[in-house]
């Protein structure tokens, strides 16, 4: 019986180190996709900025300054 639960206890405490484990590669999972998002949403914006004349009408452009 004593060996039956020390086998339970050792599968416990794998599972216990697993868990853990798989709980930090989660968070730094978290972390990397969140930087990713930012960056993802600057250069959204940077290339809005860059590529504003495609999206505006040529109405709304404005002249270059050497006008």
């Amino acid at each position: 019986m004593q060996d039956r639960i020390d086998e339970l206890e050792l599968h416990y405490m794998h599972q216990e180190k697993t868990i853990q484990e798989l709980n930090e590669i989660v968070c730094r999972q978290e972390l990397a996709i969140e930087l990713l998002k930012r960056e993802v949403a600057l250069l959204k914006e940077q290339s809005l900025l860059m590529n504003s004349s495609v999206t505006r009408d040529p109405d709304q452009e404005e002249p270059p300054p050497h006008y």
